[in-house]
């Protein structure tokens, strides 16, 4: 009895120094586990310091050469583009006090001859740039994509037209409302004038170049909006920006003009808004660069959308 008694004592103390082995090396375990973590989360930390003095210390930068920047930038071309450029440069001297920007619309010909010959830093075209134009070394930078929108005046009961038929209706073939589903009335064809980078990029779009039949020629994008608004029978093309219910705006093709169909490219009237520059982007004086860096930005983007329409990526 007394050997069986020191036999199960034996064994027990052999089980009590085990488990006091293995809580020796659990506990060594946890406490390699928690000074690896520790090493961990104080690199990260440091990581993260870094970053954040990197990020700021850029910011700073940023803020030092916006409070450097000053003089002028001028702007000359696309009337189309009168409420994008007048945006921006409203937003732009906001966030660069120093610095004035000055735009004049004088249509999208003038304006990229204009950057050409230097008598502006650049040239708004509400349509891509001509081949002879580049030529002469102007760099087409598209800053936005604009949709070009067919009006008529509100009492018009035309609600769609097919291309076929809106070719047909500028180059004089159709000319009663009655052939393309409408009332008995004869059709005002109301259009820009030539050079207007609206006619240019609606005529070619059309493949029209040379061929409409205009009642009427304006000179901007407000007095077609006017004169169809005002003219029983008339019809239109103006940018999609300027849409208000003055007038009313057809489908083509079954597609209205909006952004998602333009996207979609469900709808066939669209075009871009470029701001040529003598040369490259990266060629240009610091506040023009600036500039286009502003406009490519997501403070840009939302600017663009802000007037109606669709913005790029750089």
């Amino acid at each position: 009895m007394k050997k069986n008694s020191k036999m199960i004592l034996a064994a027990v103390g052999t089980a009590v120094m085990a488990a006091g082995m293995l809580a020796g090396c659990g506990s060594s375990s946890k406490e390699t586990t928690a000074a690896q973590t520790t090493t961990a989360a104080q690199t990260t930390t440091a990581a993260d310091s870094k970053a954040a003095d990197t990020t700021e210390a850029k910011k700073e930068e940023k803020t030092e050469a916006a409070a450097d920047l000053s003089g002028t930038i001028s702007m000359v071309g696309s009337t189309s583009m009168e409420k994008f450029a007048n945006a921006l440069s409203e937003t732009f001297m906001e966030k660069y006090p120093k610095v004035t920007v000055t735009a004049e619309f004088v249509g999208s010909g003038a304006g990229v001859e204009a950057a050409a010959n230097g008598t502006a830093d650049i040239g708004n075209a509400s349509r891509n740039l001509k081949d002879e134009e580049k030529a002469k070394g102007i760099a087409e930078n598209i800053v936005a994509i604009d949709g070009i929108a067919v009006v008529v005046d509100p009492s018009n009961t035309v609600e769609d037209l097919t291309k076929d038929q809106l070719a047909g209706i500028y180059d004089g073939t159709v000319t009663n409302w009655k052939d393309v589903g409408g009332n008995d009335a004869p059709i005002v064809v109301v259009g820009r004038e030539s050079g207007s980078g609206t006619r240019t990029a609606f005529e070619e779009l059309l493949e029209l170049e040379d061929k409409c039949k205009y009642a009427n020629e304006l000179d901007s994008t407000g007095a077609v909006m006017a004169k169809v608004a005002s003219t029983p029978g008339a019809v239109g093309y103006v940018s999609l920006d300027v849409l208000d219910d003055t007038v009313k705006a057809v489908k083509l093709e079954g597609a209205e003009p909006t952004e998602e169909n333009i996207k979609a490219g469900t709808y066939f009237l669209s075009r871009p808004f470029v701001m040529a520059t003598k040369g490259e982007i990266s060629e240009q004086n610091d506040l023009v660069k600036a500039l286009f860096d502003f406009i490519y930005s997501e403070e840009g983007a939302e600017l663009v959308k802000s007037v109606g329409l669709i913005s790029v990526e750089k």
